[in-house]
């Protein structure tokens, strides 16, 4: 893999002691219905050449930021917070500000909404929320986009508007693994992938897949396209753990994305498994 540490540039924590998840439901999640911290992390991290990660928000409220941010402020492993802040607000600007000058401010470096749970496909094309995400670019911060494929037009849309602004895509956009389809998925990570102010993590693969039953050549084809379309100067090594662990160990998926990376020289695996988080997130290491 790469010589240097690796960074993960999606993984979350969760306290249920502190608020619930809400979005836990069901057999299939049953096993992410306890909290996960980033002291449950480390050790795994580490024994995967893990040298540093990025947090990433789980729900939307504004008392989670504040406390990933103290949890980074406070940890050797996070070197970065993806967190939330209400996008048609129209103080984004101020509540940004705001999350800058509290404890671990320095550590933040994006923001995200679950636009995937929003039903209107088009939330990112509204004015309001175009607003938010023009005061995230003011801020210098990148934006993770979190959809699934029938989201994916507006985010190409909104994409080619805010040219100031990174777009994030995680996880693939979320592409129908555990049916084989590639199209119109690939089409329109296509045309993301045409916007220069776009990159793509290499992450949530393993949980669109059929449960309990896939192959790495089942998600193959998928990161392929990814890797084609972005080029590996832009494309970002994330474990989303713990969510990830439904289907595999935290090594297990590093394992997983060093193969799909398997024809890549060592240069551009080390932009894929470090370089490009430290600098679509301007992370200081």
């Amino acid at each position: 893999m790469t010589g240097r540490g690796i960074i993960d540039a999606h993984h979350h924590v969760w306290d249920l002691a502190v608020r619930p998840q809400s979005w836990i439901t069901g057999e299939a999640l049953a096993p992410l219905n306890r909290s996960f911290s980033a002291e449950d992390l480390t050790p795994e991290a580490r024994a995967a050449g893990v040298t540093a990660t990025v947090v990433v928000q789980t729900v939307c409220v504004p008392e989670e930021t504040p406390e990933l941010l103290a949890l980074a402020a406070g940890n050797r492993l996070v070197a970065g917070v993806v967190g939330w802040t209400d996008l048609t607000d129209p103080g984004t600007t101020d509540a940004l500000a705001v999350l800058r000058e509290g404890p671990g401010g320095d550590r933040l470096v994006g923001i995200r909404h679950q636009v995937q749970q929003e039903p209107d496909p088009d939330w990112l094309l509204r004015q309001d929320v175009q607003r938010g995400l023009t005061a995230v670019a003011d801020a210098g911060l990148a934006y993770d986009l979190v959809v699934r494929p029938h989201q994916l037009p507006a985010a190409v849309a909104v994409a080619a508007r805010l040219t100031g602004l990174t777009f994030v895509l995680d996880h693939l956009g979320k592409p129908p693994i555990a049916s084989g389809a590639l199209g119109p998925w690939a089409a329109d990570v296509r045309r993301l992938a045409e916007l220069p102010n776009t990159v793509c993590k290499l992450s949530g693969l393993v949980t669109e897949a059929t449960p309990g039953a896939w192959e790495v050549a089942d998600l193959q084809p998928y990161a392929d396209t990814v890797l084609d379309a972005f080029g590996p100067q832009r494309v970002l090594f994330g474990s989303d753990w713990p969510v990830s662990t439904l289907e595999a160990a935290y090594g297990a998926i590093v394992e997983v994305a060093d193969r799909l990376t398997d024809t890549l020289s060592p240069a551009d695996k080390d932009a894929v498994f470090r370089g490009n988080a430290a600098r679509v997130y301007r992370l200081a290491l």
